[in-house]
């Protein structure tokens, strides 16, 4: 089994898609070897958890433990060895994000990692626009009125991330970003009905862009397949897992087994058939704009 060739081909992948892939085929090479999580903890000086993060991509590795690893299961060829390590190098350059992390929730960071790498985001939200589709002002009046113990600096800050993010979509890489929202978010005044009304009119031209759908689904069909805001993140690449992202107060689950994805998935199919089409929803959002 070869390893990615981070300098051909994986230009576009950051340094989250990049560990989760080299988590994978580490995995991969493990379980090829009949090796168990244990065996490889403690050959690393290690534990069977340590394993288990690594293979996931949810921490850093270190040259010296993939080395270790790689002679472990029997990797004897340079050429193999040697872009395992590039890649190891590769996966732990910063991101973009670094220079927010005071400011963003350590639980956080993987999304940002994993929306950078994604070819398809789709995302259910009854409450609000969705982050990737807010404008500075909208973005500003939900992060001061919901954490009122911010300072200014630090509003500053979360908003000027959220605006970062939304950066890809200039990008010829773009994800495809699919989102179904409740009726409800068109007449919630979140900073005021002239806030409201420029988020519309900023929703419809994003509407126009090719990789960006948005259906609204109404209140006699509102919501009844899921109970909370989500995202299902899928990526071209096919050592990297589907990936479900549920955040709540104080944290977030990234969800990858199979079965669960299955569920979310199924659960969005079952939205995006209740709610409107993009035309209508579209036609339901301009309406709503001229009644503010």
């Amino acid at each position: 089994m070869n390893a990615v060739n981070a300098s051909t081909g994986e230009q576009s992948l950051g340094p989250t898609a990049r560990r989760m892939i080299l988590g994978s085929q580490l995995r991969r090479l493990r379980e090829e070897a009949g090796i168990t999580r244990q065996q490889a903890g403690y050959s690393i000086r290690g534990s069977e958890s340590k394993i288990s993060r690594l293979e996931l991509g949810r921490v850093g590795f270190k040259e010296r433990d993939v080395t270790d690893l790689l002679t472990m299961y029997g990797v004897s060829d340079e050429g193999e060895r040697d872009a395992f390590l590039e890649l190891v190098k590769q996966s732990n350059e910063p991101g973009w994000w670094r220079r927010f992390n005071e400011t963003m929730p350590t639980w956080m960071s993987g999304l940002v990692g994993l929306e950078e790498a994604a070819a398809r985001i789709q995302i259910w939200e009854p409450l609000f626009v969705s982050g990737l589709l807010q404008t500075e002002e909208y973005a500003r009046s939900i992060v001061s009125h919901g954490r009122p113990d911010m300072t200014d600096e630090r509003i500053d800050q979360v908003v000027a991330l959220r605006m970062r993010r939304q950066k890809m979509f200039s990008r010829p890489d773009s994800p495809r970003v699919w989102t179904v929202l409740d009726e409800s978010i068109l007449h919630r005044p979140i900073g005021g009905a002239q806030v409201l009304k420029r988020q519309l009119e900023h929703l419809m031209e994003m509407m126009t862009l090719p990789h960006v759908s948005v259906q609204i689904l109404p209140y006699d069909r509102s919501g009844l397949s899921a109970e909370h805001a989500f995202s299902l993140l899928r990526f071209a690449e096919p050592e990297l897992p589907n990936i479900a992202y549920v955040e709540y107060l104080t944290g977030a689950h990234y969800l990858e087994k199979r079965d669960e994805i299955e569920k979310y998935s199924r659960a969005l199919d079952m939205l995006a058939v209740d709610a409107e089409t993009p035309d209508r929803s579209r036609t339901m959002i301009a309406k709503r704009r001229q009644e503010i």
